[in-house]
């Protein structure tokens, strides 16, 4: 009975109790305690209500001991037999809400079964003359095999009518064995595995979307953009620009498209996949692929292979391929057709297989071309994020069909407007009831919770291959509200929605959302719910180090703890649409989210970027953004460019501005949009157009003190008090500030003595010959400046709303000042080590927070008798320094200076120790000391226990120690690394921004006394996994993972 009840009849129930079992630690294996199955708050609900609608006893009778007169006057002699018919009570509107409606959510109010037990209208299990002495046995039985069943099993009604309802007949019902998460008519799986794969560094099949400018000596091309335009049909507006679909099939034979082609001799992959990031590396002077791209062979064309299948079942059922991201000009047929495509590298899509699908199996296949000079930053290559496959009824919510935002939030309640779009592609009008119940979501879980709010049902009838959207408005009481930690807490929803058709649900989509508020203050900033936060962000560019574009979910999790633990709260999506992961990540960590679409539009910034396409996709892609991303509560703000060359094009540039945000405004009119300037003028139409001001750079000012004076260049004073005044009713913000440089752990000498800020070149904070720059963090890209010169330009200017820093990690390519693999930027390196520059943002961010932090590190056998200056940072407002136990003295941090330095410190071996103090008391202390020869390694993983799915990943760091286990710092040990056990060595790195090593090497140098191995389980085989470091005359070090189910 409880089979029937976790059917399609009442869907979402077995997703649900799925979500709860795995949270309680259910793995197919588990042995269930009796306290374990009763703690399952869900599952003891579920089965509750199931004994109210289905009652293991129908009846029972009893005798009057006495006369009784019931309500009404109706008189029960003594003696009498009164016969209780379970199903009628269990029904009766006195006292259950909608009797005939299965809710299990009813049981979440505390006082529902002591209500019903004492009216005597819950008596689920009585038909003896006393209380069975086995009903807790019993009860416990039920649960547990309810457990293995829905952990195993997805049920299903075996009949292809509706089924009806009915509380006096018990039925039973045959289950059918589907995917687990599977959810009332619709059907989402993953298909990452098992695809075939082959890349040709030139073009092997005489295919092209369009001509480009690195394509004009092909000859005998075909060119694919009629058939791959109509894509983008649904996210253009106005019918009249739609594209038709050519009639006849290109005219020229592709082999790898065929179910008959043989691709047993291509490598076999899982996606996520990066076809680039393996290498090797490019290392000559003038690479094909530059620095700037990564120096990977990102170029070429990929095909990608796998059978995918259709029972009969889903015959009359909508197929949809969706695709998170494919880099780039990603095409795709299936049987030998070309259904279509989506240009864009980094937007996902979806597109619609069922004209080209047959019951059993079908091919599917899916072209690349990623060309050269596409990008200023490493774009990886491949199918780089995750690929769905999508079952649903004809009728059905649309791609991304659902819109809820709140308003007129209190502590008392908030109203919700819901809009959702019902999409029906049969042949005949469908008439569809709709119901959205809102439930709270527990992100540490990831369980839905119980319901809080329900959305009024409607009716609405949709036309033959016509969408309607409709929209309803209900309240939540007490709502928890998202918002950023530490001062607030990103608190989530989940909105069901369910399609009806007659009693048959046909659709169930979910959608996760939360409560907050924004404001925007021209002379304060950025207000959450009620409460000024300043945006203390990072710019994030899309690549995860080691493993190049692939998107792994610990990997993205991994960045974000990071930025985290320095007291970043925001990310600036730069310069694209993110992996929908990382934006989950987002809303679940709480970090406030400025979400970026193009780096360019009409006017280019390399050979063969998106403004190749920006006529023909601007507005798909725009619209297909902002409609993917638009429920997540992180987003404070649309940004729809990135240094845009139309900022100096006047009314030109400004009308195509003015053009993206009308998009924008249309697609979400809750939200303000911007684009990001860099050299736009407060009195030009460019930021006219902006809700908000973003500016990269030019708010601190360019190239405008003395150590940067005599480069050359755009030179502009600070522009934050110019905006400010020219557009004084709008919030400005940095989004895009500092641009410092530095090489982890690598000091150079001289250490600059005026000022706090400079450029690097080769004579002040660099070393052309060893490719590094500095680590005193005073040094930057010649447009920027150290972290002290924008805090102090922030702290002047106060009501900017905040900084995104130039960048929260190092990431591939883009390398200033030297072309080499990776960038200089980051204020953790490429391998996810902190910085010196981490230490100067925790103290800014984290006033709070006792921290104090000595650089440079005190191991120099070649400065002794030599000044070596002395730099703290820290959240305190005093330090004293001690060399060799002696006081170098105490020193008050001034206003608008953001570290202590101690200039003319003399090296000697031994040891640094500060103390710091605030308001008078001391803060917090750190100690630095003389390392010795390198004598062994230490091994320490970031996570011990991982998921044995071959996705989940353990970070292992090794440290070079000396004889006494102080690190030490300049080694350089040539360290390898060997996994033995369930598990697998994905990459290495060390941070080095010139290390051409490739990654999935198992040998790398320590770079500055440290190296980084990434390891992954083995899939679906739970075990130890031991993970060694070894070097040359150094001692070993070992430590043991554990993969679980």
């Amino acid at each position: 009975l409880a089979r029937w009840e976790t059917a399609p009849v009442y869907p979402g129930n077995q997703e649900r109790l799925l979500q709860e079992i795995v949270g309680h630690g259910g793995d197919g294996r588990h042995e269930w305690t009796y306290d374990e199955i009763h703690s399952m708050k869900f599952l003891d609900c579920l089965v509750k209500e199931t004994q109210r609608l289905h009652s293991p006893s129908f009846q029972t009778a009893r005798n009057a001991r006495q006369d009784v007169v019931l309500p009404g006057g109706y008189l029960i002699p003594k003696g009498s037999t009164v016969i209780s018919c379970f199903p009628s009570m269990h029904t009766n509107p006195k006292y259950w809400e909608n009797p005939t409606r299965f809710d299990p959510d009813r049981w979440t109010e505390r006082d529902a079964a002591a209500k019903a037990s004492q009216s005597g209208a819950y008596t689920p299990f009585a038909a003896g003359r006393r209380g069975c002495v086995g009903f807790n046995l019993a009860l416990a039985e039920v649960k547990i095999v309810l457990i293995e069943l829905i952990y195993h099993y997805h049920f299903e009604i075996d009949s292809p009518e509706p089924v009806v309802y009915d509380p006096d007949f018990l039925s039973f019902v045959t289950g059918a064995a589907v995917d687990s998460k599977a959810q009332g008519g619709r059907q989402r799986i993953s298909i990452n595995d098992g695809w075939r794969f082959w890349r040709s560094p030139m073009n092997p099949d005489g295919l092209l979307y369009d001509a480009r400018p690195d394509t004009v000596n092909l000859t005998d091309v075909t060119i694919l953009k009629p058939w791959v335009l109509p894509s983008a049909n649904m996210f253009i507006q106005d019918p009249a620009n739609h594209h038709k679909r050519p009639a006849e099939e290109p005219d020229v034979h592709i082999p790898y498209v065929e179910a008959s082609f043989d691709d047993s001799t291509w490598e076999s992959v899982s996606l996520p996949h990066d076809w680039a990031i393996a290498g090797p590396f490019y290392t000559d002077d003038n690479p094909i692929v530059s620095g700037g791209m990564g120096r990977l062979p990102t170029f070429g064309v990929g095909w990608y292979r796998k059978t995918i299948s259709m029972s009969h079942e889903d015959k009359g059922k909508n197929l949809y391929l969706e695709i998170d991201g494919a880099m780039s000009y990603p095409i795709v047929w299936v049987n030998g057709k070309i259904v279509g495509g989506w240009p864009y590298g980094y937007n996902s899509f979806q597109l619609d297989l069922t004209p080209y699908m047959n019951v059993g199996d079908n091919q599917l296949a899916i072209r690349l071309d990623n060309p050269n000079e596409s990008s200023r930053w490493y774009p990886g290559g491949g199918i780089y994020r995750d690929v769905w496959l999508i079952t649903v009824a004809s009728t059905h919510v649309g791609q991304w069909g659902t819109f809820i935002t709140s308003r007129d939030i209190s502590a008392r309640s908030a109203t919700l407007d819901l809009a959702v779009e019902v999409q029906n592609n049969g042949d005949t009008k469908s008439k569809i009831d709709v119901t959205t119940d809102v439930h709270e979501y527990d992100v540490k879980t990831g369980q839905i919770g119980a319901k809080v709010a329900a959305f009024p049902q409607y009716t609405v009838l949709v036309a033959a291959g016509k969408t309607a959207s409709h929209t309803t408005t209900t309240a939540v009481k007490k709502p928890l509200l998202w918002g950023p930690p530490p001062f607030q807490t990103p608190n989530l929803y989940m909105a069901v929605t369910k399609l009806h058709s007659g009693s048959q649900v046909i659709d169930t989509f979910e959608t996760r959302f939360g409560i907050r508020t924004f404001a925007y203050e021209p002379d304060k900033g950025l207000i959450v719910n009620g409460e000024h936060i300043p945006i203390r962000g990072t710019n994030q560019h899309h690549d995860l180090g080691a493993l190049g574009a692939a998107y792994n979910h610990r990997a993205q999790q991994r960045h974000l703890d990071i930025l985290q633990s320095f007291g970043s709260n925001a990310i600036r999506m730069s310069h694209n649409p993110p992996a929908p992961g990382l934006m989950d990540l987002a809303d679940e960590m709480g970090f406030l989210v400025m979400d970026e679409i193009f780096d360019c539009w009409v006017l280019g910034k390399t050979t063969n970027d998106f403004h190749l396409i920006f006529p023909d996709w601007h507005e798909p892609d725009l619209r297909a953004f902002i409609q993917r991303d638009r429920n997540h509560p992180s987003i404070f703000v649309w940004s729809v460019g990135n240094e845009v060359g139309e900022q100096q094009t006047g009314d030109d540039g400004a009308k195509v501005a003015q053009e993206l945000v009308d998009i924008a405004h249309d697609m979400d009119p809750t939200r303000p949009v911007t684009a990001s300037m860099n050299s736009a003028h407060p009195n030009q139409p460019f930021p006219v157009v902006m809700d908000v001001l973003s500016l990269n750079y030019q708010g601190q000012g360019i190239r405008d003190t003395p150590n940067y004076s005599q480069l050359g260049g755009i030179g502009t004073p600070p522009a934050y008090p110019a905006f400010h005044g020219n557009f004084s009713r709008k919030m400005l913000e940095s989004s895009e500030s500092a641009s410092a440089l530095s090489s982890r752990g690598t000091f150079i000498f001289p250490v600059l003595e005026q000022g706090d800020s400079a450029p690097v070149n080769d004579t002040s904070g660099g070393n052309f010959t060893t490719f590094q720059v500095s680590a005193y963090e005073l040094y930057s890209a010649d447009y920027g400046s150290s972290a002290d010169k924008e805090f102090r330009s922030l702290d002047q200017n106060p009501y900017v709303a905040g900084e995104f820093v130039w960048t929260g990690w190092d990431y591939l390519g883009e390398p200033t000042p030297y072309n080499v693999r990776s960038s200089y930027s980051g204020i953790v390196d490429l391998a996810g080590f902190p910085k010196e520059r981490f230490y100067i943002y925790q103290s800014r961010w984290q006033p709070d927070l006792r921290m104090a932090h000595i650089l440079p590190h005190w191991t120099w056998p070649d400065r002794v008798g030599k000044v070596t200056p002395v730099h703290v940072f820290s959240s305190g407002d005093e330090a004293e320094l001690f060399v060799n136990g002696k006081s170098q003295g105490r020193q008050t941090k001034e206003p608008l200076t953001y570290r202590f330095r101690w200039d003319k410190v003399v090296y000697h071996p031994g040891e640094l120790h500060v103390v710091t103090y605030k308001d008078g008391k001391v803060w917090a202390k750190d100690t630095v000391q003389t390392a010795g020869e390198p004598a062994r390694l230490r091994l320490t993983a970031d996570r011990s226990k991982i998921a044995a799915d071959g996705l989940d990943l353990s970070y292992l760091s090794v440290e070079v120690l000396d004889h006494q286990g102080r690190f030490v710092p300049q080694a350089t040990n040539a360290i390898t690394f060997s996994v033995s056990g369930v598990g697998q060595l994905v990459a290495t790195d060390n941070g080095d921004p010139s290390d051409y090593v490739s990654f999935p090497s198992p040998k790398r140098h320590a770079y500055s006394g440290r190296a980084l191995a990434i390891v992954k389980g083995e899939k679906g085989q739970p075990g130890k996994v031991v993970v060694e470091a070894s070097a040359d005359g150094l001692t070993s070090s070992k430590v043991t993972l554990h993969t679980i189910s």
